[in-house]
């Protein structure tokens, strides 16, 4: 298919990128490295009236290193974070979702803003922001507010960022001693989009998991919490009686939908597949 006409403008800093986005409201749509978007445009899923090219914006490129978080820039390439050793270093799970997305050539023009501002239920990145408790940036005419992860994901393709504001940066809290940070995904095959995934943050305790963050992806509209899976692991030694009293609550977290990948039961499953690896990883660790 081919995508429909539209006006293309290419800001060189963030106020001239808002000005279009104020000027064009929903008429406007965001090419930040277009790893969704140019298949959304050749399916006639979107039809813009101008596609605003941030990719010339100096400044969100920057990978910054605080006392105790990271700070990544909207443009930093899926390339880019495999490559850096404070990603590496600093946040363990987002670099090891990092090759789970999509393939090379792909990766070395994706970036992390334009997954978390699409907010793709399959995605990666979406789902590792929630198990980390990674904050957004987000700026508009008024200037830059920061919004939770928690409360970020509203819906399938829908979150919290307004029509006029621009995705600038997501912070993620650095990883401690006392934690274990695990990413797993299950794909048909290696590139395509997950049929289930899973970030996972644990903290342990004296041998046992004192709490975790467990975030699904393909599970959902959005990434989704599995609070009463995480909450049957508390004070739980990282053992198979742990891994099945897990998998017994994860029902509560999860409803996936049945479609032409799988039965809802079968997604049930794959969750309950990951959620078992991910725990017997956390073993290897204590």
């Amino acid at each position: 298919m081919k995508a429909p006409a539209f006006d293309y403008v290419k800001p060189a800093s963030v106020d001239e990128a808002l000005a279009y986005l104020k000027q064009y409201g929903s008429g406007a749509q965001v090419l930040a490295g277009g790893q969704s978007l140019m298949a959304v445009l050749n399916l006639g899923l979107a039809m813009p009236e101008v596609l605003v090219d941030i990719t010339g914006i100096s400044g969100l490129r920057d990978i910054v290193v605080h006392p105790d978080s990271v700070r990544i820039g909207a443009l930093v390439t899926h390339a880019t974070l495999q490559a850096s050793a404070d990603v590496a270093k600093y946040l363990p799970l987002l670099w090891q979702s990092v090759p789970h997305v999509a393939h090379l050539a792909i990766r070395n023009v994706g970036t992390l803003g334009g997954s978390m501002a699409l907010a793709d239920p399959a995605a990666e990145y979406p789902a590792v922001a929630l198990a980390l408790k990674a904050v957004i940036t987000l700026q508009g005419p008024k200037g830059q507010r920061q919004v939770a992860a928690d409360d970020y994901f509203r819906g399938l393709y829908d979150t919290a960022r307004a029509e006029d504001e621009l995705l600038v940066a997501v912070t993620f809290p650095k990883v401690k001693n006392n934690q274990v940070m695990v990413f797993d995904e299950l794909t048909r095959r290696r590139g395509d989009y997950a049929l289930c995934g899973l970030a996972a943050a644990f903290d342990l305790q004296g041998g046992k998991i004192s709490a975790a963050r467990l975030a699904y992806l393909s599970m959902g509209d959005t990434p989704v919490l599995a609070r009463a899976a995480a909450e049957a692991l508390g004070g739980k030694a990282p053992t198979e009686e742990a891994i099945a009293a897990a998998q017994a609550a994860l029902a509560q977290d999860l409803a996936p939908r049945g479609d032409l990948h799988g039965s809802a039961k079968g997604k049930l499953h794959w969750a309950k597949v990951l959620l078992a690896r991910s725990i017997r990883q956390v073993g290897k660790n204590v």
